[in-house]
Formats: C-alpha cells, sequence, structure tokens
C-alpha cells in the first residue's frame, strides 16, 4: 500500500470533496480517499492504493470532477 498526497484547487464545499472523492475512487486499485478541504483555496487530497498511481489518470479524476490538480 502507498499513499500519496495531491494538491487539488477549486474545491468549497463538502459536495466537492464528494465529487472529487467518486472520480478518484474509480481509478483501479485506490483503497481509499481523504481530504482535508481548505474552502476556495488548495486542499489536500490522500489517495491510499495499492501502488504508486499514474499522475495523469488522478488529474483526469479530478479534472472529471470539475476541479483542478495543482501541479507538483
Amino acid at each position: 500500500m502507498t499513499t500519496t498526497t495531491y494538491s487539488v484547487s477549486g474545491m468549497t464545499c463538502g459536495h466537492c470533496s464528494a465529487s472529487v472523492t467518486e472520480e478518484i475512487s474509480k481509478i483501479a486499485g485506490v483503497q481509499e480517499v481523504s481530504i482535508d478541504l481548505v474552502a476556495g483555496g488548495t486542499s489536500a487530497v490522500h489517495v491510499t492504493s495499492e501502488s504508486a498511481l499514474d499522475e495523469s489518470a488522478v488529474r483526469e479524476a479530478v479534472d472529471e470532477a470539475g476541479y483542478e490538480l495543482a501541479a507538483s
């Protein structure tokens, strides 16, 4: 298991967090997603997965939810 933290901008509420969690959870190997929401700022998204994830897959999932993965 590995946990990676991504920075996501644009989330403002629990519904935003739920949308991001739902999309990231669809990526193969993801076990858990938790978010430290910073409304209107950059939130920390912690993703626990079986192995390291392809950042482009995470970026696509966050984009699908309507938000932006901050540059790493």
